[in-house]
């Protein structure tokens, strides 16, 4: 029997792991429909950015309430899933406590799970009150209706469940060794457990047995199923908050990049002995977009921001267009992003590798122009990002391609440009007066 049961085990671990190989496989490939773009220079201070950013958490104790719930339940779900290592040994071996041999040791480590398991409760539980009692306004906000709100819900239900199995088996599991039944030999020890033990007072020793063994294969299983739920939701970023911060722009926020070819175009035109009609030096720095319409058209830096977003709403929160109104929410840029991604990726695995224009874009049918034109490019929502999005950076490439594609800029700014290209000011006078004033 017990080797039937390491069998299966076995399989269940198996397909789990595999599923999500199979995911992680499909996230690449989707990452990778993005232009190259090259993110290995200063390799030094990029890992002083994952290491404070995503591993440090230096950037969400900005608001400290939710930063010091979210460290708790960051810390006890890294911590917590030490303990996944012996539960894998003993499923695979039949063994039972497997780590036990390590003595006091252990029972420190058992019992600093257990604490740990019982804060993060207690911070899923106010995150939940939080967004569906008092629902602060960042978590209201009409962006997240439907499966953004739901899905943030579920990963709320996930972290309490897995909890509350994790302390139920330890109860069982100390009530058992207090009665010296069979394989439950003394180890661990159960600072919080020890308090829920006593509803196991009374029953048989079979019942209590099976309660164990039942929240075993539940809390493994529960494992399995949120890992290979996270490719799903919004808490990839459980994973790849790390790339994301490592591969995180390091020029001066204010600083824009420039088209290359659109640079060696002007150079071209103010150079008194170029040939207007020769052909370009380099035919493959011409591109065959100027801006981006699609997210094939961003580079993977961009898709890997996408994917990293856990919807927490800070940047639409600090955004000024969004609090006076407008509709664009840095939020939703990333979101919309990541669903067109999403849209593309299965439009691909349906047609044999190959995408198959849908007659859908990412503007447009997801962002507005409206959306796009709002944005006062101030960088709030980059430095209020936790783990340093850009939805700026998209903004920028997709107005360029409403620009310089479609000339279907803002009267307003198509004024502006046409005043600096005849009167090199962005005002409407000559530049022959521009002195005037001075005789005043």
């Amino acid at each position: 029997m017990q080797f039937l049961d390491n069998i299966f085990f076995a399989l269940l671990l198996a397909i789990g792991v595999g599923y999500f190989a199979v995911n992680v496989k499909k996230l690449i490939r989707n990452i990778k429909l993005g232009h190259d773009i090259d993110r290995t220079d200063n390799s030094s201070e990029r890992w002083k950015n994952m290491t404070m950013v995503a591993l440090g958490q230096s950037k969400m104790v900005k608001r400290p309430v939710a930063g010091f719930l979210h460290i708790i339940v960051y810390v006890g779900f890294v911590i917590i899933n030490i303990e996944v290592i012996e539960i894998i040994i003993d499923g695979l071996f039949g063994t039972h406590r497997v780590l036990s041999f390590m003595g006091g040791f252990y029972d420190v480590l058992i019992g600093s799970f257990e604490i740990l398991a019982f804060l993060v409760l207690v911070a899923v539980i106010v995150f939940w009150v939080r967004r569906n009692v008092t629902k602060l306004g960042r978590f209201a906000s009409s962006d997240l209706d439907g499966k953004p709100r739901n899905d943030a819900n579920y990963i709320l239900y996930f972290e309490v469940v897995l909890m509350t199995l994790f302390l139920v088996m330890n109860a069982a599991d100390f009530h058992l060794q207090n009665l010296g039944i069979g394989h439950y030999n003394q180890a661990g020890s159960f600072p919080i457990s020890q308090f829920i033990a006593p509803m196991f007072n009374g029953m048989s020793e079979g019942s209590v047995v099976l309660v164990e063994r039942a929240a075993w294969w539940l809390h493994i299983a529960g494992i399995l199923v949120f890992l290979n739920y996270l490719y799903f939701s919004k808490h990839l970023h459980i994973l790849l908050a790390f790339p994301n911060t490592y591969f995180a722009d390091l020029n001066a926020k204010g600083k824009l990049n420039n088209l290359e070819s659109v640079t060696n175009e002007v150079k071209l035109m103010m150079d008194p002995n170029a040939d207007p009609f020769a052909a370009p030096a380099n035919p493959d720095a011409v591109p065959a977009k100027f801006g981006a319409s699609d997210v094939q058209d961003l580079n993977w830096v961009q898709l890997l921001n996408a994917y990293s977003c856990t919807e927490c709403g800070r940047c639409t929160s600090s955004c000024p267009a969004n609090q006076t109104g407008k509709k664009l929410s840095p939020r939703k840029i990333m979101m919309d992003t990541r669903d067109r991604l999403e849209e593309v990726g299965r439009n691909i695995d349906l047609n044999k590798g190959v995408f198959v224009d849908d007659g859908k874009s990412l503007l447009n049918d997801y962002i507005t122009p409206e959306e796009l034109w709002a944005c006062t490019t101030c960088n709030a929502c980059v430095e209020e990002c936790p783990i340093n999005i850009s939805p700026l950076s998209i903004i920028i490439d997709m107005r360029r391609y409403l620009v310089m594609e479609q000339s279907a800029a803002p009267m307003e700014l198509n004024n502006m440009m046409s005043n600096i290209e005849n009167n090199g000011a962005p005002w409407q006078y000559s530049q022959m007066d521009r002195l005037n004033w001075v005789n005043e």
